[in-house]
This record gives structure tokens, C-alpha cells and sequence, in this order.
């Protein structure tokens, strides 16, 4: 308890007491006050009941206006914290109205300063700016349980999206199994043609085939999976270790989903076989397109698939892949709508360089790599942003000028004298030729941008958007009215692709038809064209002739084989040009021996062993002038038989199929020829009774002839036919 000195202490309780009784008397003294103007006035103001003044035994009271005691009072401080002494520092006068400090002393503050009159916030907390900054117990509790609330959501929602993270991988929904991969036949691949290209452009995951003009053609792998046909791309590994970065990045291909952007359907680890399965696009590649004489791109077309690449690029830089890293014209594919999309991004673990790195298909494949990679050492797999937009840059130039990947003016360069004179990054840069002839001034600056020098110079896909959108606006934006404007267009192309075709075809089948005309007779080639079954046929009377040339063993033995066949090639020619003019049909030829017939399949009644006997005369005639090549003094020696009689004739086999005939006329002819004479024309009884009825034919008896498995048979030798003919 603090202390106050014994003097001044008696004076401060005397004052209280005095004080006490100045307050009695001064409420007595207004409670009679107030009775008096009770008993007076009804009505009164409260004002009337306030007394200005009394005499109390400390002497003269005095009240205010408001009925406040003035009254005289001192200001204690304990001056002295240690001892707790009090001590007066100032003393009111209730008649000057103010405080009077004494001398020498003064007021010990707790913060150095007396308190303010009113309080910061008010009296009963009530001002409006303490509300906004006071916080209460409640609002404080409120506040720590939405904070641990909103923690525990966090770390709820982690640990769920890390559990089913962990689940998607472990679920691997990209797996595909061999066995369920149904490969085409070559069949059925050699039907989806593209380009011309060199196989070694596209790598090993394209087939080809040669062409009847040389070029060679290249076509996507294609397989059906589940029904749905698709493009196979193999990998070259023989196993794919799946590690967590591979589980990573086939589950982005998976979640990466754009209609500019092939869709990934799956892939399969299965050794020996381990490929990736992507969306088929059947119109081909970019590349294919552009070498497409059948379709003409327009700028409204090449505008549209431009807008169709910056799409896609735009997207997947945005996306978790990043960037692409193989951009190139091959890489971009045309569905059947002639959208455009990107393929071959992203596993980039699962990309592998095929081929040997001096070899012109891997230079050929870096005609489109950006400076800065081709120089990097340890150049990354997934390539760069910038990198993609140089790569863009080339494939503008490509579309633009429609000669191929880096056209330039001048002196022709290899893939690898462009390619390492690109990497040097010396001035002059090497870049593609710029023809503003071919396109737009505004273009041609875009290109210049896209594949500058430095990386930095070179805009993003976004920017490259917008200054596209500036460019083709008076090819218009509308993407059904781009489609039907593609689709007429194509529908033209098509109609005289149609009709280019059709000619073609009718070209071949005249030239099939010929040619089986060639091999069967009119009559039977023309049944077989209209799809009815050639029956055998027998027929009554035909006269069949077999020729062959004397000493033709010996003759083949002293020639090589080339003269062999350059003989019988020219005396077959000759023969086949006289046999023209008969009504004959030639059956076959074997070595030296020639077989013709006449009668069939069309029958002309008697006139076939004159005709057969005319055509004998004109071959004989032909002979004595035929000279041989390697041989020109040796005359050529051809014997002929000719027999008349009844055969039965069909088409024999599937393949390479011959009108043959069968029957003993067949070997009774074959027997007139073998034992006839060199340049004599030996006939039968029965052809020589039916070339009578002619009376135009002279023949000569030869008498009767030992035929093998025949016996004895009259014959005669045709020696001419006399110029008063009766027939």
C-alpha cells in the first residue's frame, strides 16, 4: 500500500468530511426546494429546482448552470514508484476554471502522454473505424478453423489426385497386345498410295513399291485394331524397359487430345514387336499433297492447312509435351475432311535415330532442324519451341513454292552440303529461296522471321497466329464455307481425275482385249468377256496344218541362242503377217513347228481346206525368199503338212489358258508334215477330195506312204493353184 504523510493526510480527511457535509446540506436543502414548488406550481421545470449557492461550515458552496458542485481539488501522483509516496502535483481552482501545477512537479504518465478525452474506438467500442480493424474470439476462431479446414482439403485432394496418378500408371490404359493387332496384307497397302518420294526420306516405318514408270511410292503402315483401321509405327528396340518417365509420358499422350493433333491410340511392348498406334489420316502426309498433281492447292487451301499447323503447334506448346522436336511436312497428315493434324510428338523416349548418320536419307531428314540443334552436342530429344518455329518456316516455303523441302536458286546441293553449311551459321545464312512471285511479300517476311539466326528473333505460335489471321482475310474465316469451297474443289479434280482414269482404262482394255484376241479365237475371247462358259465343241469337218523347218536341230546347234530366237522371230512375224489374210486361226507355235487350222470355231463350210492350201502356197512362196540374218546364203527349208477331217476343240486351264484341239485329225496331220519333203506341200486323201470340188488346185500323186501307228496312206503334193478357179 503506498503512504501519505501524516500531515497532509488529516488535511485530506478533513476535506472529505467537510466535503461530506456541504453534500448533505446541499441535498437537504434541494429536497425542500422542491417540495415548496410542489405544493405551488402544478407543472414546473427542473431547471427551478437547481440552488446557485449555499453556506456550508467549510464556508461559500457554489453550483453551475447544470447544478455541479465548483469546488476546489488536488491532483495526487505517486512521485516516488519505490517508496509509494504521493505527492500533490497540480491543484484546480474551481474559480479561474483551471488547473494550477505546482512548482517544480508534474504528472508521472504511464505512456508519457494523459489519455484522450474520448477513446480511440468510443466508450462502448462503438466507432466505425475500430469495427473494420477489430477482430473478435469468435471471428478469430472462425477464421483458424477455415484455415485448417482449407489445409486439410489441400492435402486431402493431393493425396487423391497422387493415388489416382499412381493408379492411371499402374492401370497402363495405353497397353496394346500383339495379338490384338491384325496386320494388312500387301494387298490391301499397296491400295493407300502417296508420294514419290524416296523410301529413305520417311525412315523404315513406311512401305513402298516400284512403279511401272520407276518412281517408287510410299504408303503409311496401316493395321486394324479393334476393327478401326490405324497407322503402326514400329520401334526400333528390341525391349522397352517401362520407367516411370516412359509411364509418364504415355500417359500425356494419352490426355493430349486436339483436333489438329493425331490421337494416340496405344502402344504395344510386346517383344519382338514393339509399336506405337496412332489416328490413320487416309489423304496422306502434307508431303504426299503437295506432290498430288490430281489436286490444285489454291492459297484459300494452303492458307487453311497453314492456320490447321499453327493451330496444332499453338496448342501443344501449351500443353505438358512442350514442344515437338520432328517437325516436317511428313509429319503433318490430312484426314478425309482435309483437316489438318500433327503427328509423331511426344515419347520422346521412345525416339531413335535409324540409319547411319552419313547416309543421304538421315541428312535428308535434318533439312528441316533448326541451326542451333544441328550444332548442339548434346542436342535435346524433344527438341525446342524456337526449333518448331523454324522447322514451321521451312514447311511454309514447301507450300508456297511447291518444289520441294528447301528449294533454292542455283547450283544444286546434296541434303548434307545444305545441312552442314546451315550448322557453320556463318553469313550469309543458307535459307530456302524466297520468289514473291509465288506468294505474298507479307508471307515471304513471316518466313524470314520464322527461321531466323537466333532463337530469339523467331516468334511463338501465338504471334505467328495473329499475324496469319492479317494476312488471309480475304480468304475467309468461315471453316464450313473453307470445307465446302475444298470439297467443290475436289469434287472438280475428281470428276477429271475420273475422267482421265476412265480413258486410261479404256486405253488398257483395248490393248487387254487385243491381246486375248491374240491368244483365242474372236468368237471364244468375246463369250469369255461377256461372262458365259466356253463349252468344248466338236466339229464335223476342219483342216489343220503343221509345219516345221528341215534341219533346224543342226541349224540351232551352229547359232547362239539369241540367233535362234531373232530366226524364229522373224519368220514367225512373216508367217503371222500372211496368215492375216486367210480365214485361219493360228493354234500355237513350238519351237520350229507352226499349227494353224481352219473351220473353227466359226465354221465355213467346205472353204477351209482351201483356205488352208492358199495360205500353204503363200508361207512356201514366202520361204524361198526369207533370207536369215547370221545365215543369209543358207536357204530356209520348210516342210507342210495338211490334213482335213473332224476334231473337238476347247479352252484348256485358268492360267494362260489355250483353245486347244484334240482328236486323230490332230495326229494324222502331225504325221503328214513329219514325213513330207523340205519345201513341199504334202496333203491327204481327204483334204485333196475337198480341194476338187474347187477344181482350181493343182495336186501330183506321191503315191502310198508308211504313217506311224496309220499304216499305208494314200498322199499328194499341192504344187499350185491355176488362175480359173470355180469357187
Amino acid at each position: 500500500m503506498a503512504s501519505i504523510s501524516a500531515g497532509r493526510q488529516e488535511r485530506f480527511i478533513s476535506g472529505m468530511l467537510n466535503t461530506s457535509h456541504a453534500d448533505v446540506l446541499l441535498y437537504v436543502r434541494s429536497l425542500f426546494v422542491l417540495l415548496l414548488y410542489c405544493l405551488l406550481i402544478s407543472e414546473f421545470h427542473s431547471e427551478k429546482m437547481f440552488i446557485s449557492f449555499l453556506t456550508g461550515v467549510t464556508g461559500l458552496v457554489e453550483m453551475d448552470e447544470k447544478g455541479n458542485r465548483e469546488i476546489n481539488f488536488a491532483l495526487w501522483d505517486m512521485t516516488d514508484t519505490d517508496s509509494g509516496v504521493y505527492q500533490i502535483v497540480s491543484v484546480y481552482n474551481s474559480s479561474l476554471k483551471q488547473m494550477i501545477p505546482e512548482p517544480g512537479m508534474k504528472v508521472h504518465w504511464l505512456k508519457g502522454a494523459p489519455p484522450p478525452d474520448i477513446p480511440v474506438c468510443g466508450f462502448k467500442n462503438d466507432n466505425p473505424s475500430c469495427l473494420s480493424r477489430t477482430v473478435t474470439m469468435h471471428q478469430m476462431i472462425s477464421i483458424v478453423v477455415c484455415f485448417i479446414f482449407i489445409i486439410i482439403v489441400t492435402i486431402t485432394v493431393f493425396i487423391y489426385r497422387k493415388v489416382k496418378l499412381e493408379n492411371e500408371l499402374a492401370a497402363q490404359l495405353w497397353r496394346v497386345h500383339w495379338e490384338d493387332i491384325q496386320i494388312n496384307n500387301i494387298e490391301k497397302a499397296l491400295r493407300r498410295t502417296c508420294s514419290r518420294l524416296t523410301l529413305s526420306v520417311r525412315g523404315s516405318n513406311y512401305g513402298s513399291l516400284l512403279t511401272m514408270e520407276g518412281n517408287f511410292q510410299i504408303y503409311a503402315k496401316t493395321c486394324y485394331y479393334k476393327g478401326n483401321i490405324t497407322a503402326i509405327k514400329y520401334i526400333n528396340k528390341k525391349r522397352i524397359e517401362l520407367t516411370r518417365k516412359l509411364l509418364f509420358e504415355l500417359k500425356h499422350m494419352r490426355d493430349v487430345q486436339n483436333e489438329h493433333l493425331t490421337r494416340f491410340i496405344g502402344a504395344c511392348i510386346d517383344p519382338p514387336n514393339p509399336c506405337i498406334l496412332s489416328e490413320y489420316c487416309p489423304r496422306g502426309s502434307l508431303q504426299d499433297l503437295m506432290e498430288l498433281e490430281s489436286i490444285t492447292l489454291d492459297w484459300m487451301f494452303r492458307y487453311s492447312l497453314i492456320n490447321d499447323i499453327v493451330k496444332g503447334m499453338s496448342f501443344l506448346h501449351n500443353s505438358v509435351i512442350g514442344c515437338h522436336g520432328n517437325l516436317k511436312s511428313s509429319n503433318c497428315v490430312v484426314d478425309s475432311r482435309f483437316v489438318l493434324k500433327i503427328t509423331d510428338y511426344g515419347l520422346v523416349s521412345y525416339r531413335n535415330e535409324s540409319g547411319s548418320e552419313d547416309t543421304h536419307a538421315y541428312y535428308a531428314r535434318k533439312l528441316w532442324t533448326a541451326p542451333e540443334l544441328l550444332r548442339a552436342e548434346d542436342r535435346p530429344v524433344c527438341g525446342t519451341q524456337k526449333g518448331d518455329v523454324y522447322s514451321f518456316g521451312i514447311i511454309l516455303q514447301e507450300l508456297a513454292l511447291l518444289k520441294g523441302v528447301f528449294y533454292l536458286d542455283g547450283p544444286t546441293l546434296s541434303p548434307k552440303q545444305i545441312v552442314e553449311r546451315v550448322a557453320d551459321g556463318r553469313w550469309p545464312y543458307l535459307r530456302p529461296l524466297l520468289c514473291t512471285q509465288s506468294h505474298s511479300e507479307e508471307l515471304g517476311q513471316l518466313m524470314q522471321r520464322c527461321w531466323a539466326e537466333e532463337p530469339s528473333d523467331r516468334p511463338d505460335f501465338n504471334q505467328i497466329k495473329v499475324m496469319l489471321r492479317k494476312q488471309n482475310r480475304g480468304y475467309g474465316s468461315n471453316i464450313l464455307d473453307n470445307l465446302l469451297s475444298r470439297m467443290e474443289q475436289y469434287a472438280n479434280n475428281l470428276e477429271e481425275l475420273v475422267e482421265e482414269r476412265t480413258q486410261a482404262y479404256h486405253e488398257e482394255k483395248r490393248k487387254a482385249e487385243a491381246l486375248l484376241y491374240q491368244i483365242l479365237p474372236h468368237s471364244v475371247a468375246e463369250q469369255l468377256k461377256r461372262g458365259e462358259t466356253v463349252q468344248a465343241e466338236a466339229f464335223d469337218s476342219v483342216t489343220i496344218y503343221f509345219s516345221d523347218i528341215v534341219g533346224f536341230t543342226a541349224l540351232s546347234a551352229e547359232s547362239t541362242p539369241m540367233q535362234v530366237v531373232t530366226l524364229l522371230n522373224d519368220l514367225y512375224t512373216c508367217f503371222d503377217a500372211i496368215i492375216d489374210n486367210f480365214d485361219v486361226y493360228k493354234v500355237e507355235t513350238i519351237g520350229d513347228a507352226y499349227m494353224v487350222v481352219s473351220g473353227l470355231p466359226v465354221r465355213n463350210g467346205k472353204l477351209h481346206a482351201r483356205e488352208i492350201a492358199r495360205m500353204s502356197l503363200a508361207l512356201l512362196k514366202a520361204v524361198h525368199t526369207f533370207r536369215i540374218r547370221h545365215r543369209p546364203d543358207q536357204q530356209l527349208r520348210l516342210r507342210i503338212g495338211i490334213h482335213t477331217g473332224p476334231v473337238c476343240a476347247g479352252v484348256v486351264g485358268l492360267k494362260m489358258p489355250r483353245y486347244c484341239l484334240f482328236g486323230d485329225t490332230v495326229n494324222t496331220a502331225s504325221r503328214m508334215e513329219s514325213n513330207g519333203e523340205a519345201l513341199q506341200i504334202h496333203v491327204s486323201e481327204a483334204t485333196r477330195m475337198v480341194l476338187q470340188e474347187f477344181n482350181c488346185f493343182q495336186l501330183e500323186l506321191r503315191g502310198d506312204v508308211e504313217m506311224k501307228g496309220k499304216g499305208r496312206m494314200r498322199t499328194y503334193w499341192l504344187l499350185g493353184e491355176s488362175t480359173d478357179e470355180h469357187a
